[in-house]
């Protein structure tokens, strides 16, 4: 039992979690990897139950700082045993289908992990729900969610460190570790598990299933896709953020051509109704990470598909000029104002006309790391109805002298 907490108490608690400078992300990566369009992060106590943080995608209401009487949470069974509450679909649980908590806020899928101070007391509750049922009892998400809210005590940890005037060596070593594990989850534990979904859509398919069955079979497909895609960004960006940049496996490329005309095919067939315009027009090698320069071209090729007029052109060339390989996505549409093109690369912005339905808004800012760990740069120009992303590389001579001089 502990103490009831001071306003000022509890506004210090809020404050610290709204200085970590990752709350955002972690809320965000939360709600792609388990579909929940309400998460946050709260404050609880035997007598109290507060907003720290909080991604609202259902109108929900609550902001940083608000109050729930504790007694209607499940939050408050989490605090109290210590472990996780996971609801699949509420309707279909003997444990909760009755309970007055589902009835109250109107979810059918619920998960709370609890968050502890560095010094194991409790905080509260990283903690989503959703209107829909949700898969989010298996081992992967539960681990992954674990792993999140143990990121939330180590930041804990380091505002409480920065605030003594202490070293943050040894907290910084620690979190480097777990920012592995967070890695080593999303791609394995996360990925082994898909893997073995889109397997099994494939053997399904020679199983002389109805149209209707294949159909279903497809959508899944598509849905499995596209987790796999969040999934790759959220390493990407895990790597690229917090762990120092994208490794690439360089070689030298005599010829890009097949690598890039692999992705427009790939994009044709995903957009039969779009004219995708391809002028390849280089004769000088590259030292570059082939499957990166496609990772590129597709999330370039795709951002143009969604934001350009759909009744003009999608154009891709690629030239060497002067020894600089130089690769550009030309799409049609109003111009891009100079303040939006200041924000494009940077990790979770999305464009708001098309925020709902456009993944996580990682898509530019790896494009970005891609080009950065190349040595390349990325440009972007905007005018007169087009626009036109360029990246530019100096060519493999020059790239070998770079790695020579290192």
């Amino acid at each position: 039992m502990e103490y009831p907490v001071t306003a000022s108490a509890l506004a210090s608690d809020i404050a610290s979690i709204q200085s970590i400078s990752s709350v955002s992300t972690i809320l965000e990566a939360v709600s792609a990897l388990t579909g929940l369009r309400f998460v946050c992060i709260a404050r609880v106590t035997d007598n109290s139950w507060n907003t720290c943080a909080v991604l609202d995608q259902l109108g929900f209401g609550l902001k940083v700082g608000d109050e729930l009487d504790v007694a209607t949470t499940l939050c408050e069974e989490v605090r109290d045993t210590r472990l996780p509450v996971v609801i699949d679909h509420v309707s279909e649980d003997p444990k909760y289908r009755d309970h007055h908590t589902p009835r109250i806020y109107g979810f059918q899928s619920y998960i709370s992990i609890p968050v502890f101070r560095p010094d194991g007391s409790y905080f509260g509750t990283l903690c989503g729900l959703d209107p829909k049922p949700a898969q989010l009892s298996n081992t992967a998400t539960i681990a992954s969610m674990t792993l999140f809210a143990q990121l939330i005590t180590k930041h804990l940890e380091t505002e409480r460190k920065l605030s003594e005037s202490q070293t943050a060596l040894f907290g910084e070593r620690e979190t480097s570790e777990l920012r592995e594990q967070f890695i080593a989850v999303l791609g394995h534990d996360l990925r082994t598990p898909l893997g073995s979904v889109l397997l099994g859509i494939e053997l399904l398919r020679n199983e002389g299933l109805s149209a209707r069955a294949l159909s279903v079979l497809e959508r899944m497909q598509r849905s499995a896709q596209r987790m796999s895609g969040l999934v790759n960004d959220v390493v990407d960006f895990t790597r690229g953020k917090m762990g120092g940049g994208i490794a690439l496996n360089l070689t030298l490329e005599p010829s890009l051509r097949l690598p890039l005309m692999q992705v427009v095919d790939e994009l044709r067939a995903a957009h039969p109704e779009r004219d995708i315009e391809v002028d390849l027009q280089y004769d000088q090698a590259v030292l570059c990470d082939v499957q990166r320069i496609q990772q590129m071209l597709s999330n370039l090729l795709k951002n143009a598909l969604v934001y350009g007029d759909p009744t003009q052109p999608v154009r891709v060339r690629c030239s060497v000029t002067n020894g600089i390989f130089e690769l550009a996505i030309i799409n049609h549409g109003p111009a891009i104002a100079q303040s939006t093109i200041d924000q494009l690369f940077k990790p979770f912005w999305r464009a708001s006309a098309h925020a709902a339905n456009e993944g996580l808004g990682l898509g530019l800012f790896i494009v970005s790391e891609i080009a950065r760990s190349h040595g390349g740069e990325m440009a972007v120009a905007s005018s007169a109805g087009t626009t036109r992303f360029v990246f530019r590389l100096k060519g493999a001579q020059f790239v070998e002298r770079r790695k020579i001089a290192r």
